[in-house]
């Protein structure tokens, strides 16, 4: 069986809301790792080498960022497709935006935040004001990541859209708005949050 190495409130939530919309079988193992804030320690029964969340095995496979854990679960459970298959003309965008998240909008968001100065050619993300203008961008002519359905995307990817507006990291626009509304009004997303709270 699947187990997810989890903690409350993180970003291995975006995991647990694709498991319930994948209907797969699984389990949490409840799991420490370092916070920000100072609190929390590296918890040895993690498997993520960094003592991070989310970290998953399946049978003999361990899977660790969510990044890689949204491609390998929406590649092997293909009863609900919530990701392009090898060969469909979306994948290559499918992937692409996959990597979004940890390798551009984090990083773009965080800078801000923190006040790091951003250097094109220095850094693998772009300024925080242009990440925004090409979200909304993207987003104004879709109801999702890629186009019509719902994907793992809008888990991953729009997930953290989401939380970023509600901690007013991210400028809430009309589109973001109304993307982030389609996304958080799913039965899944809903079952997340009610096990995030425990």
């Amino acid at each position: 069986m699947i187990a997810l190495y989890h903690s409350p409130q993180s970003r291995s939530a975006s995991i647990v809301w694709l498991l319930e919309e994948l209907e797969v079988p699984y389990q949490t193992k409840a799991v420490d790792f370092r916070r920000s804030d100072g609190s929390g320690s590296r918890d040895a029964a993690n498997p993520h080498p960094h003592g991070k969340v989310p970290a998953l095995t399946d049978g003999g496979e361990t899977i660790f960022e969510g990044s890689a854990i949204a491609l390998y679960l929406t590649d092997k459970y293909r009863t609900k497709k919530l990701g392009p298959a090898v060969g469909d003309p979306k994948r290559g965008e499918y992937l692409s935006w996959l990597a979004y998240r940890p390798g551009v909008l984090e990083p773009a968001i965080l800078s801000r935040r923190f006040q790091i100065k951003h250097v094109y050619g220095a850094m693998g993300w772009a300024p925080a004001d242009e990440v925004e203008e090409v979200l909304n961008k993207h987003l104004a002519p879709r109801q999702y990541f890629l186009g019509d359905e719902f994907s793992a995307l809008d888990i991953l990817l729009g997930g953290g859209l989401h939380f970023l507006m509600m901690a007013k990291m991210i400028k809430e626009t009309p589109v973001l708005k109304a993307y982030s509304a389609r996304i958080s009004d799913r039965p899944a997303y809903r079952t997340m949050m009610e096990k995030d709270k425990r």
